[in-house]
């Protein structure tokens, strides 16, 4: 079978301005940031952004990539409301925004993975997301019931990018933290889908449920330890709160934003982990508690 090894900025070289690109992980959890900082580096831009957003979406929104956001929220978790995301939208330079229910979005991404239009969902109804969002279109149950319900339109996506703990050559992938989220999703509702993770192994064991990623939904692996931080990636690591303090200061100015950059964006991946502490204190990051 193919061997679908490649590196970060190899991944990235197929992405193209204006595409749809979706990013798994949860906030501050799981996120694919060595791949998301390889994407920083590069002059791809115009683009639409699908996720449950965390750094991932703060960074590409202050280095002026995004078009488009959908999201259900952004947020570093223990900082509430990410600072890039709020100082982007405070000066209104995201030209489109696209704000749904989490369980929206959640059906979005479920109806593009089953090659449908939409799918009928409750969520929404009664609330301001019907009308932050006039696009959006009810239809009537045609059983007896007669029940109206929102149209949740398919999410499709050119691109995902997801991380996970291990993954084998071929591209199956294995989370081993308690929530895999919608990275399964994600990858199933788009044209091309690339996986990092902490190490690649020759075959995949452990419980059968953990392999969320099968190797018909991966075009690219990534072998990337410690691709997540300053998001956890439990077992390995936790979240480093310490670390995403300094990237929040960073939204304060474009020179904050620019001195950041010089020091964890425009390095290499052995520069980085240097630079916020070594190895070593990244993995003695304790895992995150909810």
């Amino acid at each position: 079978m193919a061997d679908k090894r490649l590196t970060e900025d190899e991944a990235v070289a197929t992405l193209t301005d204006g595409m749809i690109v979706g990013i798994g992980g949860w906030a501050s959890r799981r996120k694919p940031m060595s791949v998301v900082r390889a994407l920083l580096r590069s002059p791809v831009t115009d683009l639409t952004i699908v996720s449950y957003g965390g750094p991932d979406v703060g960074l590409l929104c202050a280095a002026g990539k995004v078009r488009k956001l959908v999201y259900g929220f952004v947020s570093l978790d223990t900082i509430p409301l990410e600072p890039h995301f709020r100082a982007a939208r405070q000066a209104g330079t995201i030209p489109a925004l696209v704000e749904y229910d989490e369980g929206m979005l959640q059906w979005g991404l479920y109806a593009a993975s089953l090659r449908l239009p939409f799918l009928p969902t409750r969520a929404g109804l009664a609330s301001d997301v019907m009308t932050v969002n006039p696009s959006l279109r009810t239809v009537r149950s045609p059983y007896d019931d007669g029940e109206e319900l929102v149209a949740m339109p398919a999410l499709t996506l050119d691109a995902a990018l997801v991380h996970v703990n291990r993954a084998d050559p071929r591209g199956n992938g294995q989370c081993l933290g308690p929530d895999p989220y919608f990275d399964d999703l994600f990858c199933r509702a788009a044209k091309k889908r690339f996986v990092s993770c902490e190490r690649v192994v020759p075959a995949l064991d452990g419980p059968p449920e953990s392999v969320r990623l099968h190797r018909l939904m991966v075009d690219g692996v990534v072998e990337a330890p410690l691709g997540a931080h300053p998001t956890a990636c439990v077992p390995e690591y936790g979240i480093d709160l310490e670390h995403l303090e300094r990237y929040a200061a960073s939204a304060k100015s474009a020179e904050a934003f620019a001195d950041y950059r010089r020091s964890f964006v425009d390095v290499d991946d052995r520069a980085y982990v240097e630079a916020v502490g070594g190895a070593a204190r990244i993995r003695a990051l304790p895992p995150p508690v909810f």
